[in-house]
């Protein structure tokens, strides 16, 4: 049933004094469990009104979504604007019956009055997304370490590290992030107060320690060079040994001898038998850093997905790894006005793109999700039409265009929304 034969759901804007009924709405959506009170504070304060929408039946809140104004790195190393969906949820009552369309559609008509030409989220659920256009952009590697097992060669000559106060270290450490974003496809400049969502999440619950905070320093200077955070849970078995675990959050660094040093010291925490590590890039050094790296438990899953509102603009957006000269047939069924032929032009790094409609016959062939799915990088044109979902038109063109939408690094989603 199409969200055309369902006249008594439609979409309003939210009030702010709505917010309250809005959001626990969505907690049910989800299961029903309440959020502790300082982040579902914070949740509030994060939350752009103005970009956020009710689904009502005959009048009355049955669900809701919105997004935020946020800016992600593209390859190339430009950050630009894009628009992050999120809070999307339907009460049990009224799944299945076209809301999530009526939203979407609102929600990227908001997005492209806007003017941004970019939409991205992760999704509860990885089949859903696809029929709006969204494709998955980005992997995350979740390893855990057995830490007697493995062993990581780090001297750590010019390191210093010390403990800190996750809140009074946040300025430095957010001064330090902001540095690394344009250097990897994904990364989300943290506008004020997203800073402190690593820390309530992480916060002690169910046994786990508080959030700690270490800090790699430059000995005499003081200058920061790294940082990890991370959470402990203590445990002994039944022989007396300790079988305590560590979850990290983070771990950002300027240099690579830096970042060894911060993970050596997270392998050697005491009275630790493991750590655990969720959200990592897919290229993660780690994998490279450890003595055996069959003792570390790797698993991929998919993180971010990507939208091109607007697919010339878009793809004007990021930079290329090769020339590219090609003519894309792009099939929109949700934002029929991306439907068509498009020729991306660029000279390679760091030349500027140009994407506009052209009549000319068309190289390759495929969904706007499948450019989204390669946009930043993380799935190549190539691996798509191997599995059948870009079609090559006119010989010779997948392979030059393919190397051209590759990112040298993997891009990644640091933290959800």
């Amino acid at each position: 049933m199409s969200a055309d034969d369902l006249p008594d759901l439609t979409v309003r804007p939210l009030a702010a004094e709505e917010w309250d009924g809005w959001y626990r709405r969505l907690e049910v959506a989800f299961g029903g469990a309440e959020e502790p009170a300082e982040e579902r504070e914070l949740w509030q304060a994060l939350t752009e009104v103005d970009r956020s929408f009710v689904i009502c039946e005959d009048g009355l809140p049955v669900g809701g979504g919105g997004s935020f104004g946020f800016r992600m790195a593209v390859p190339g190393g430009a950050v630009v604007p894009c628009a992050g969906v999120t809070m999307v949820g339907v009460l049990p009552t009224h799944r299945r019956r076209g809301g999530l369309t009526v939203l979407m559609r609102r929600l990227l008509a908001d997005v492209r009055g806007r003017g941004e030409a970019l939409a991205v989220l992760t999704a509860s659920e990885a089949g859903i997304y696809g029929r709006f256009g969204f494709g998955r952009g980005t992997w995350r590697l979740a390893v855990t370490a057995a830490c007697r097992e493995v062993a990581l060669d780090a001297d750590g000559a010019g390191v210093r590290l010390r403990l800190a106060d996750p809140l009074e270290s946040l300025p430095a450490c957010e001064e330090l992030y902001a540095g690394l974003v344009p250097l990897r496809p994904g990364m989300l400049e943290r506008r004020p107060g997203w800073e402190q969502l690593p820390r309530l999440q992480a916060a002690g619950r169910e046994g786990w320690s508080p959030l700690q905070c270490v800090l790699a320093e430059e000995p005499g200077t003081g200058r920061l060079l790294g940082y990890a955070r991370y959470a402990v849970k203590g445990g002994w078995a039944e022989d007396g040994r300790p079988v305590g675990r560590a979850r990290v959050r983070d771990v950002e660094a300027v240099a690579p001898r830096v970042y060894a040093r911060l993970w050596r010291y997270l392998l050697e925490l005491d009275l630790v038998e493991s750590v655990y590590a969720g959200d990592r890039p897919v290229d993660d050094p780690l994998l490279h850093l450890v003595s055996d790296v069959r003792r570390l438990d790797a698993r991929v899953s998919d993180a971010l997905y990507v939208r091109p509102v607007e697919v010339g603009a878009a793809l004007e957006l990021r930079g290329y790894a090769a020339p590219v000269d090609v003519v894309l047939e792009v099939a929109d069924a949700f934002c029929p006005w991306n439907a068509g032929r498009w020729r991306l032009r660029c000279a390679g790094p760091g030349g500027a793109a140009t994407c506009r409609r052209t009549e000319d016959a068309a190289g390759l062939a495929l969904d706007v999700r499948d450019l989204g799915a390669v946009f930043l990088g993380g799935t190549t044109l190539a691996a798509l039409a191997a599995a059948g979902r870009v079609v090559e038109l006119r010989a010779g063109e997948l392979a030059p265009a393919s190397r051209a939408f590759a990112s040298d690094v993997a891009p990644w989603l640091p933290h959800g929304f």
